[in-house]
């Protein structure tokens, strides 16, 4: 692989991470078992079969969760813990037998793309759930599974085209997320008041 190819790779494999972990480690494991792809030493594990069945449990049991409003979000939740620094280690095994330096700026970007993207996608899958579209959460999954099935083959075939995309990605992020929290916040403010209202009115009619 060339430098560009690389960073293609490092940068695919986390922003990728942050949006499906076991979707990402699926596909990677594939791509290499049927040797479509050679993937870097440190990142062999993946073609395992014990570690692309249990990617692909993993990632069946995300699919399913990912269609009902409200565990989506607690899912969502969980995974801040696992799909960022998860995203972090790829990125950094991917260059893994190089220069340390560049293991720990490979570590730091990745991690930083995998916040990003699972940020961004929480926030939209959070805000989401006010909606009365019942489809609308269906849509969206299978949108951010055809999304990450489309970043790692282009980064993989035209590592090109995927940095100008990831760099208007990051872009949009960075004026969409403050935009999305501030949404975010009112939104649960509003459900907090709900609630406190809801409470409120349980007790006096106890004490009626």
């Amino acid at each position: 692989m060339d430098t560009v190819q690389i960073i293609a790779l490092v940068t695919g494999i986390a922003w990728a991470s942050g949006i499906n972990l076991y979707a990402t480690i699926l596909i990677l494991g594939l791509l290499g078992h049927y040797q479509y792809l050679s993937l870097p030493i440190q990142l062999n594990i993946l073609s395992e079969p014990m570690v692309m069945i249990t990617a692909g449990f993993m990632y069946f049991t995300e699919f399913i969760v990912d269609k009902i409003p409200g565990l989506d979000s607690l899912w969502d939740a969980i995974h801040t813990f696992i799909r960022i620094p998860a995203g972090a280690i790829l990125a950094m095994s991917a260059i893994s037998g190089t220069d340390p330096t560049l293991e720990i700026a490979a570590f730091i970007v990745g991690g930083t793309l995998a916040a990003g993207a699972h940020t961004t996608k929480s926030s939209v899958r959070l805000l989401m759930q006010s909606s009365p579209e019942p489809l609308s959460n269906w849509t969206a999954s299978i949108a951010e599974d055809l999304l990450v099935v489309a970043g790692i083959w282009t980064a993989l075939s035209h590592p090109w085209i995927f940095l100008t995309a990831l760099s208007l990605f990051i872009c949009i992020m960075i004026w969409l997320l403050p935009k999305l929290l501030l949404v975010l916040k009112k939104t649960l403010l509003r459900i907090k008041a709900l609630a406190n209202g809801h409470t409120t009115q349980q007790t006096n009619n106890s004490e009626n």
